[in-house]
């Protein structure tokens, strides 16, 4: 298989806790500056690295690529943008990633720099993944982003869809928006995609960024296998992370609280074939009669 079989839950994070990984919800680290920075080396995994910054007005971050891709997202706030050797400007629109406005965001390709300052209170997510030299710098947005509703029911949510397959405009990266309203779930019926065997299944590691609106609110996030090897629940708060390097990954809003996540997806072909946990998969079926 190209990218070889998912590595085992044990020597992931060099430790068990009950027979679940340990270390999947990543807390910020700090209320400023670079909060996460999660490489493949931190999340004892190969594809996906996600990093944030929260930034005050004149702060400015900057980092190389290397033979990584990135994808930068503007979660909330203005920053003047450089990449690639250009002068992008300034970018960003809303104040509030609860606005659900298209993000501004920038595609900047293997063995480049980057530069962001900050003109107001702004987060930027670095999303990162191995690159080929594939594809130019671009804008991937507000451009050609429009927000799409999934599901019915209380499994209604809302996807800016960034950089999914439908986008030819990356090497690995596979990156969206989800806003889930109170009291509803997401990525769900429960799925994963967790073997390199396409078409049938693709493997993607993937990170959660979460947001909470209001911010004092709480999500949950299951991370677990068929098999029971693993099985973390998780209540995510603003601005934590979920990694998930393989089984299904549900998530929940409590009533009176919406949940916003970035996602970030990478494996060894750029593309989401799932399946739905046979427990729950008469939930899809019901759902979409037509398949």
């Amino acid at each position: 298989m190209a990218g070889g079989p998912p590595p085992d839950p044990g020597d992931i994070f060099g430790q068990k806790k009950g027979g679940f990984m340990a270390g999947l919800l990543r807390k910020p680290e700090g209320a400023s500056g670079l909060v996460h920075d999660i490489s493949p080396d931190t999340a004892g995994w190969s594809y996906v690295g996600f990093s944030l910054y929260r930034l005050a007005p004149g702060e400015r971050a900057a980092t190389a690529t290397h033979a990584r891709e990135v994808i930068l997202v503007l979660v909330e706030g203005h920053a003047h943008l450089t990449g690639a050797g250009q002068d992008w400007g300034l970018m960003g629109d809303r104040m509030d990633v609860f606005e659900k406005s298209a993000p501004h965001c920038l595609y900047i390709p293997p063995s480049s720099e980057w530069s962001a300052t900050a003109a107001t209170h702004c987060t930027l997510a670095v999303c990162s993944a191995p690159g080929k030299g594939s594809y130019p710098a671009r804008r991937l947005g507000p451009e050609g982003i429009s927000l799409t509703t999934r599901g019915q029911g209380q499994n209604t949510r809302y996807i800016n869809n960034i950089a999914m397959e439908g986008r030819d405009v990356a090497d690995s990266l596979l990156v969206t928006e989800v806003f889930t309203p109170s009291g509803n779930w997401s990525s769900y019926p429960s799925h994963r995609h967790d073997e390199d065997d396409f078409p049938r299944m693709t493997y993607l590691e993937e990170s959660y960024y979460h947001r909470l609106n209001p911010a004092t609110g709480f999500g949950v996030q299951r991370v677990y296998t068929e098999d029971g090897a693993l099985d973390e629940t998780m209540a995510v708060k603003n601005h934590d992370v979920v990694l998930v390097p393989r089984g299904h990954h549900p998530c929940g809003a409590p009533y009176g609280y919406e949940m916003y996540y970035l996602n970030v997806m990478a494996g060894p072909l750029r593309k989401w074939r799932f399946q739905n946990d046979p427990d729950h998969d008469w939930i899809y079926r019901r759902d979409n009669p037509a398949g």
